[in-house]
C-alpha cells in the first residue's frame, strides 16, 4: 500500500533570514534513523518471546531472523510482533531518539534545509490511525523540526534533494533512479555502499558536501 500525507507545519520552525541551505529539500526516514527502532523492537521482542533481553543480538540484519523471528511466513510472524509493538506497546511513541537527531536537523532547518519526514509505517494495515498519531505525537515530543510528512513506501515519489535512509532496498531503489542517498548506519545494512553516516554529525557533513556539489542556495 502506497499512501501519501502532506502536513504543513510552518509553525514549527521559526521565521529567519535566508541560510546557505534555501531551498534544499531533505528526505528524511525515520526509523533506524531519527528512532532507535530496533533498540524498542529488541525490547517488545524479548516480552513477546518470554526471553532475557540479553539473549537478543543488537546485531540484526533487515527482519530480525537472529531473534528467531521466520524468514518463510511471508512476513506473518514478524507483522504478528510489529502489530502488537504498535498498538499494545506504543512502539512509534516510546522508541528512543538517536542521539544527534534533534541538534543536527535544527541546524540544517535553521541554514534552510526544508525537512520532509518520509516513512513507510503504514505498511501494516488496520492500525494506521495509531501509527500516525504515535508518529506525530514522537515527533512533538523530541521537538524534531520538520515542514512535511508523508507516509510513503516508494521514497522516490515525494521529491527531495537528499534522502537519508537506513533501509537497503530503500537505498538500492533511490540509488537506481540517481537519487543522492546517504545510507544511516547500522547492523541491517553493511553491505550498502557510501555515501554512509556512522552519526548524525556524519550525515551533516555530508548534507553539506552534497549541497555545494548541486550549488545550494539556488
Amino acid at each position: 500500500m502506497t499512501i501519501g500525507i502532506g502536513l504543513a507545519v510552518h509553525d514549527r520552525v521559526p521565521v529567519r533570514e535566508p541560510g546557505p541551505l534555501d531551498g534544499l529539500i531533505l528526505g528524511v526516514d525515520l526509523d533506524g534513523v531519527c528512532a532507535d527502532f530496533y533498540g524498542r523492537m529488541r525490547e517488545v521482542a524479548a516480552e513477546w518471546f518470554e526471553r532475557p533481553l540479553d539473549e537478543l543480538t543488537t546485531d540484526v540484519s533487515y527482519g530480525l531472523p537472529e531473534w528467531g523471528i521466520a524468514t518463510n511466513d511471508n512476513n506473518a510472524q514478524y507483522n504478528s510482533l510489529h502489530r502488537f509493538a504498535v498498538t499494545e506497546r506504543d512502539l512509534f511513541k516510546t522508541a528512543g531518539m538517536i542521539p544527534g537527531t534533534r541538534r543536527v536537523l535544527w541546524t540544517l532547518s535553521e541554514e534552510g534545509a526544508r525537512i520532509r519526514i518520509i516513512t513507510n509505517r503504514l505498511n501494516i494495515n488496520y492500525f494506521h490511525d495509531l501509527a500516525v498519531t504515535q508518529t506525530t505525537g514522537w515527533l512533538d515530543y523530541h521537538a524534531i523540526p520538520y515542514r512535511d510528512l508523508c507516509f510513503m513506501k516508494d521514497k522516490e515519489q515525494v521529491g527531495a534533494n537528499i534522502y537519508i535512509d537506513d533501509t537497503p532496498g530503500n537505498i538500492t531503489s533511490l540509488r537506481a533512479r540517481d537519487y543522492y542517498a546517504i545510507c544511516f548506519a547500522n547492523s541491517t545494512n553493511k553491505a550498502v555502499a557510501a555515501p554512509r553516516a556512522e552519526s548524525w554529525d556524519e550525515v551533516y557533513a555530508l548534507v553539506q558536501a552534497q549541497a555545494r556539489e548541486l550549488d545550494f542556495p539556488k
